[in-house]
């Protein structure tokens, strides 16, 4: 006799998981069929590897087109994963039944000029038919909380019902469910007798009708979901042929499949079969409470939850813990539920053990709640080449893959830790981001060291397939990714960062083509903004290509020869500026002397500056005040040289807007100069006290931002010295006091003892 017993699931349901594992125990099928991608059968053997750790997922995706992929998860809580693990300890066959992820993956080349309207919740029907306004409350108390294989004969006729309120069925659920019917008729026709078909419970009602059938006896009453549930559903049988014909004719795609790491975190993650779940920690509590035996998960997790805590230096006893768990109880009680669940919990949590942070509720949720479990997958799994290359670099250089995020201080000088660098700046240079630099720790590339956060997603995976079309290795695979971007780089500033870039990777072949790239686009460069721009992460690379053990004699000369272009371009650049494009102008002239300085190539030096010199006086104001303070710096100009220009720019018969300018360019970035100049400190103060109330206002603005980037023990300095000014543009003079009472006499007994000890050529006489 035939029996075919239907598992109506829901997908990563920690309370579906226990109930199929003892159905299936007392079943004893002599097969089982999962809702599942046909195309992974041959992966299911993996499962039972010791290496394998949930949580896992399949991965399906189209060769060529790895955009065009799904994931199928499974935590240990997974009904599928249960399901698996029973028949590969029981030795029976295991089979996916759902539609060909070839089809699925080219569903979305389907005509879709009618709109598909969205997918139905079954469970959020269903709780809201019972009152429930929490889908995840009404699941825990109706499921998490009744043990037992009788609950998918429940769930079966309840969702029956609602497909039979269902007018017009998904058109991606048609075919799906077809497909399921085919699979059981072929598993039926190979012999079976005891089959075991485990999918999601909104698609019983579809395959009751068969099972009923199938079993040709009033033992078909037995099968979940029974014929009773497929009559209230409105579900009649559908012949073979008329399967055949609907699934005849889909679109097809070429799809590989394989198995790939998962976390907690991304199980909320829509995809596959379209479930996600929003609290994976908690329900891996339940599950491995209900499966060990043990008992007592309110009382479990709230000391979890504490532990939490005490990790992060916060005090939580077992007096916390024994009072948070009486009342969660309690809250479960006065709501009505048969125990507490994660939001009685919770509530119990934050109002006794964090006291009502939301801060320390917040660390709870995410490592208690969701949790970031990694899982692992066999060495022996199926990986494109670029995959199985990282994965020895992972372990040769000691760098493991993680969900938490986890910092990383690399020292260049060390091989180990050069080597986890050109790793990390590869892996970027195709996309993917495993690492990303911690900017505020490491701020360019000048120093020996650098610092990283890495954290694993399950995407990069996908991207590490999307990336293999560049090469079978990472190193490989980036040099190429380089010169695509070489070619494909619309601005030359796009290119001299690619050049960095390819330092950082150590990617040599890839540099010389690259540079050679830039040199070609430099020469046909008429712009020399775009020229400023691309100086400065050429001149770094050029600078700093020795500490990773790369050859910048090349860099530099193409630096050089940029330089030279922006020299003979820049007193054109600097001319018939509007606000905004000379504020522009300033910062890039900023850069550009950055860079120089940084080159320390004397006469590319010596060009820029003859070049500021000859323009500081031809440029919009801001532009030559900057000038003026970059030649000072240099030597080029003397303070008395600077305090004539500034006593010109900052005179009266100057527009108050532009002498603003003048000075804002002139003092941007350091106040020191005026608390050690005071010449130049007495123009300021004449220059303001000078002002009238209304050009005073016009030029506040600018000079809260100039004054504004000062550091606060420059601004002290530079207020206790301007108290002492008088406005009138000279420098302090320290006047003696109307109340002194200097007795002459009375000093010189002082005044020739100093005098004695400074060896004075003369003494006053007494």
């Amino acid at each position: 006799m035939i029996l075919i017993e239907l598992y109506g699931i829901r997908h990563h349901g920690p309370g579906s998981a226990r109930s199929l594992r003892q159905g299936l125990v007392e079943l004893g099928p002599d097969v089982v069929l999962i809702e599942g991608p046909p195309e992974a059968d041959g992966l299911v053997e993996l499962a039972g590897d010791p290496q394998m750790q949930p949580p896992v997922a399949l991965l399906g995706y189209v060769p060529g087109a790895p955009k065009a992929a799904a994931f199928w998860p499974f935590a240990v809580f997974s009904p599928e994963w249960q399901a698996i693990s029973y028949a590969l300890g029981a030795g029976v066959p295991v089979r996916f039944c759902d539609l060909p992820a070839a089809h699925q993956l080219a569903m979305p080349e389907i005509d879709t000029a009618r709109p598909v309207r969205p997918r139905t919740d079954p469970v959020s029907e269903l709780a809201a038919a019972a009152g429930y306004d929490d889908p995840e409350r009404w699941w825990e108390d109706v499921v998490e909380h009744v043990p037992g294989p009788a609950v998918f004969a429940a769930l079966a006729e309840a969702i029956g019902f609602l497909r039979g309120q269902d007018s017009e069925p998904d058109p991606r659920d048609v075919p799906r469910e077809a497909h399921m019917r085919k699979v059981l008729r072929r598993t039926v026709k190979d012999g079976y007798q005891r089959i075991a078909v485990v999918c999601g419970a909104w698609h019983v009602p579809a395959l009751s009708a068969f099972a009923a059938a199938a079993a040709g006896s009033a033992s078909a009453a037995a099968a979940a979901g029974s014929a009773s549930a497929a009559a209230a559903a409105g579900q009649d049988l559908p012949s073979a042929a008329a399967d055949d014909r609907l699934l005849r004719g889909l679109p097809k795609v070429k799809a590989t499949f394989t198995w790939i790491p998962w976390t907690y975190g991304r199980l909320a993650y829509t995809s596959g079969y379209g479930a996600g779940i929003q609290s994976p920690g908690w329900y891996d509590h339940l599950f491995s409470v209900s499966i060990s035996g043990g008992g007592q998960p309110v009382e479990r997790w709230l000391a979890k939850a504490a532990a939490v805590l005490r990790d992060e230096g916060v005090p939580a006893s077992s007096a916390h813990v024994i009072e948070s768990v009486r009342l969660a109880e309690a809250l479960a009680a006065l709501r009505g539920r048969p125990l507490a669940g994660l939001e009685e919990v919770t509530e119990a949590a934050r109002a006794v053990l964090c006291e009502g942070s939301d801060l320390l509720v917040g660390l709870i949720q995410r490592r208690l709640v969701v949790g970031e479990r990694l899982g692992t997958v066999p060495a022996v799994t199926p990986m494109v080449p670029l995959q199985q290359d990282l994965h020895n670099q992972q372990r040769s250089l000691r760098l493991r893959p993680e969900a938490q995020p986890r910092d990383y201080d690399l020292d260049l000088r060390k091989p180990n830790d050069l080597a986890r660098s050109r790793l990390l700046h590869r892996l970027t240079l195709l996309g993917v981001r495993w690492g990303v630099p911690q900017e505020s720790r490491t701020r360019n590339i000048g120093t020996f060291r650098e610092s990283w956060q890495l954290t694993w997603r399950p995407e990069l995976d996908l991207a590490l397939i999307e990336a293999s079309m560049w090469g079978s290795t990472v190193a490989a695979a980036a040099a190429q990714r380089a010169g695509s971007l070489a070619a494909e780089a619309a601005a030359l500033e796009d290119l001299t960062g690619l050049v960095e870039r390819c330092l950082l990777a150590n990617l040599s072949d890839a540099l010389a083509e690259v540079l050679a790239t830039v040199r070609d686009r430099a020469a046909l460069e008429g712009d020399v903004t775009h020229l400023m721009a691309a100086l400065p992460a050429l001149v770094r690379a050029a600078r700093y290509g020795d500490v990773r053990g790369t050859d910048p004699g090349r860099l530099g000369e193409v630096a050089v020869e940029l330089i030279t272009r922006i020299c003979a371009g820049l007193p054109a650049a600097v001319t018939s500026l509007d606000e905004t494009a000379e504020r522009a102008a300033r910062d890039r002239i900023d850069a550009v002397h950055s860079a120089i300085g940084l080159l320390a190539d004397t006469g590319s030096r010596t060009r820029w500056l003859d070049t500021l010199a000859r323009v500081v006086l031809r440029c919009p104001p801001l532009i030559s005040g900057r000038l003026t303070r970059l030649l000072l710096d240099a030597g080029r100009l003397t303070a008395d040289d600077v305090a004539i220009r500034m006593s010109r720019e900052l005179s009266p018969a100057a527009a108050a807007a532009a002498a603003a300018g003048w000075a804002e360019g002139f003092l941007a970035g350091s106040g020191l100069l005026l608390v050690h100049d005071e010449k130049l400190l007495g123009l300021a103060d004449g220059w303001l006290a000078g002002l009238s109330a209304d050009a005073f206002a016009a030029v506040l603005p600018a000079l809260r931002r100039t004054f504004g980037e000062f550091a606060p023990p420059e601004r002290r300095a530079i207020g206790d010295k301007a108290a002492r000014l008088d406005g009138s543009g000279r420098p302090p003079v320290l006047a003696a006091s109307a109340d002194d009472d200097l007795d002459e006499d009375r000093a010189v007994p002082a005044v020739r003892v100093v005098a004695a000890i400074l060896r004075a050529s003369s003494a006053p006489a007494p």
